[in-house]
């Protein structure tokens, strides 16, 4: 992180960061809308680091074990780093509150990637407690890191480019997971642990040098006395309303983070099932069924990013495109543990992309139709619940997995998935038939509101 005041200086002689006045220099960046140059490399830089992350989420589960020499090693290992992506989450937006996301994103960069260099030097004799730092690190880093740029992405593009810029950003993430987890056992076939964490320090250093190059516009302007007026007497009218939820947050948007994290709780079960299910179809080749699952899942959610960009043609998806798309993607993840042929495996595992793309590209951009002082704390919540929900669920799929089938404890996981979405469908149903100044009390404050079109909450 650079000193500071000298990323202040940067920022108001180019214009393009802070929270002064928007960029608008054709770049696609700011309130110009579109998602120009300057945000494809982000997305690239973004996929870079992803690539990493990916391939050391194989390299650092092998490494836990090598270290702790147990199960129970790897597995409290895999909850520290989680627990601190909690806590992260929780302070996320306090710390949104008194620096730049892009010293955020940057700092998170850094920070991780001297963890992983710390690792890739002492990777021949680290302590346990090194391997502790280490993965606090990168779990707390990891859920920053996320919290800023998701937050940012409108500050970047404009409100109105937003649901393309969150494909492009699922896509590079997409084609992350499927090369860093392919790349993940020849890197440490060929140089071992210490080179798969040397290649993750790389892919965070890239990522850091590309933010600092481009400086993106990360932070609206700060609005004016009458603005930020409006805003705090919109939130405390509206924590009188009967619609509102907890913290003051709209009733549906609070039930749509509550879905996201029980879609991360059932999402656990089949990442710990997968690799049992692999063992047992394929003996002789495991990684090449888990290849195979986790290639057709990601032309599924590439393939969401083109299909909502051609069908919403500028509109919004609302509270209910992300609960039929939260129903249909557990529907067909326990379809895939249902023993189908390897096409329709690969059939059933594209669809189920397909639904997992679609459910983040509607939920991201519902959540950064909120005003940008609001922004960092929705992700910042959302990045709690998420990691919460997924570390809740390993352990509990852990251990269900020791008594009972995969494919029960899948369909147990993902049935929960699927009532959670059946009360948003219900509750948003509900919503659409209440008076209309308490629905638009569930709108946005700066007129981009949910759905095709159609009033929030409809």
């Amino acid at each position: 992180m650079p000193p500071p005041g000298t990323a202040d200086a940067a920022e108001t002689s180019s214009g393009t960061t802070g929270k002064g006045p928007a960029s608008t220099d054709g770049s696609g960046e700011g309130h110009s809308g579109g998602t120009g140059g300057r945000f494809h490399a982000v997305v690239a830089a973004y996929a870079v680091s992803g690539y990493g992350n990916y391939l050391n989420l194989i390299a650092l589960s092998l490494f836990s074990y090598h270290v702790t020499g147990s199960a129970f090693g790897v597995g409290a290992v895999m909850a520290l780093r989680l627990f601190s992506g909690v806590l992260a989450g929780l302070g996320s937006a306090a710390l949104a509150a008194r620096t730049t996301r892009l010293r955020i994103m940057v700092g998170a960069d850094i920070g991780q990637g001297l963890a992983m260099t710390v690792l890739a030097v002492f990777a021949d004799r680290t302590p346990v407690w090194l391997l502790g730092c280490a993965v606090v690190v990168t779990g707390a880093g990891n859920v920053c890191f996320t919290v800023a740029l998701r937050s940012a992405v409108p500050a970047m593009v404009g409100p109105e480019a937003r649901t393309r810029a969150n494909g492009l950003l699922v896509t590079g993430r997409s084609i992350a997971t499927v090369l860093g987890f392919a790349s993940a056992a020849p890197v440490i076939a060929f140089g071992g642990y210490g080179a798969a964490f040397a290649v993750n320090a790389a892919s965070f250093a890239v990522c850091a040098v590309a933010l600092l190059a481009l400086r993106p516009r990360t932070d609206a302007e700060d609005p004016g006395p009458e603005e930020r007026g409006q805003e705090e007497g919109a939130e405390r009218a509206g924590r009188r309303r009967v619609w509102r939820g907890a913290a003051g947050l709209p009733g549906l948007l609070l039930g749509m983070i509550l879905l996201r994290g029980a879609d991360a709780f059932a999402s656990s079960s089949h990442n710990v099932a997968l690799p049992v299910v692999a063992h047992a179809a394929e003996p002789s080749g495991p990684a090449l069924f888990m290849t195979r699952f986790w290639v057709a899942w990601a032309v599924g959610t590439i393939a969401a990013h083109f299909v909502l960009k051609r069908a919403a043609k500028g509109s919004e998806w609302g509270e209910r495109a992300f609960a039929w798309g939260t129903l249909a993607m557990s529907v067909l993840f326990v379809a895939a543990f249902t023993g189908l042929p390897v096409a329709g495996l690969m059939a059933v595992a594209a669809c189920a992309g397909f639904a997992d793309g679609w459910t983040e590209i509607v939920y991201t951009s519902r959540l950064q139709a909120a005003p940008d002082r609001q922004r960092s704390r929705l992700f910042g919540m959302s990045a709690t619940a998420e990691t919460a929900g997924f570390a809740v669920g390993t352990v509990l799929a852990a251990a269900a997995l020791e008594v009972l089938p995969a494919p029960t404890v899948v369909g147990v996981f993902h049935g929960a998935a699927v009532c959670a979405a059946l009360l948003l469908l219900a509750f948003a149903a509900t919503a659409a038939r209440s008076p209309s100044p308490i629905r638009r009390s569930e709108g946005d404050t700066h007129g981009t509101g949910p759905g095709t079109g159609t009033p929030p909450g409809a």
